[in-house]
């Protein structure tokens, strides 16, 4: 099993090797295999790489960040010109339907409001602005529309799952409680729970994916 050193090691490693990511920005901390980011960068985006870059290294269980977005007075936006530069990108993204979002720009956060039919268009219209200059985070409160019966959720996921070479279906146990799933059961790295997150909410009608899987490592891999 890897020590929590090893995991700071390649965690370091792994941040190093981004080449939008400056490591010596960032600071790791590693406990039981949580692994707690800290520091300052001068954008969301690389915010959010080094985030996704500490969860894809094999043994890490979780990944609590505290990283701060910081502009410099000279590179910063105003709420202002971040709002209209929010609008466009929503407008210009195919997959977010533009009359259905609410933008509101505080502080250089973005919050997005509404309600779309698709978790996955809740999804691309966060992407579409987490990526604007000047931005500092996201709150995403836009909503989803109940569109197939609960009875109907709990099957498609679950052959969804079957479906999906990157999940072992077997380990992962699925509760539906009117719109609202519970995934409970094992896998293997935090990448499969993820994807075993993204597979539920597919599923028309789920609004809500409860995500309680618990990361085990193969011992032998360690």
């Amino acid at each position: 099993m890897k020590t929590d050193l090893k995991i700071k090691e390649d965690v370091l490693a792994e941040l190093a090797w981004q080449p939008d990511i400056d490591e010596t920005q960032i600071g790791v901390i590693v406990n039981d295999g949580v692994v707690t980011l800290k520091g300052t960068v001068d954008s969301y985006t690389k915010k959010l790489a080094a985030e996704k870059a500490a969860g894809n290294v094999y043994g890490v269980k979780a990944v609590a960040e505290d990283i701060e977005v910081k502009y410099t007075s000279t590179k910063g936006k105003s709420d202002t010109e971040i709002a209209k530069a929010a609008v466009e990108a929503i407008k210009w993204n195919a997959s977010v339907p533009s009359d259905s979002v609410k933008i509101k720009v505080e502080d250089a956060w973005v919050y997005l409001n509404g309600e779309v039919s698709w978790e996955y268009q809740k999804r691309a219209a966060k992407s579409a602005v987490e990526k604007l200059y000047g931005v500092k985070g996201v709150i995403n409160n836009i909503t989803l529309q109940k569109r197939a019966q609960p009875i109907e959720i709990q099957d498609r996921i679950t052959k969804a799952f079957e479906r999906s070479a990157a999940l072992e279906a077997k380990n992962i146990n699925v509760e539906v409680d009117g719109h609202t799933v519970k995934l409970t059961g094992t896998v293997h790295s935090l990448a499969e729970k993820e994807e075993a997150r993204k597979a539920a909410f597919f599923a028309p009608g789920v609004t809500k994916v409860e995500n309680h899987l618990i990361v085990d490592y193969y011992p032998e891999y360690a």
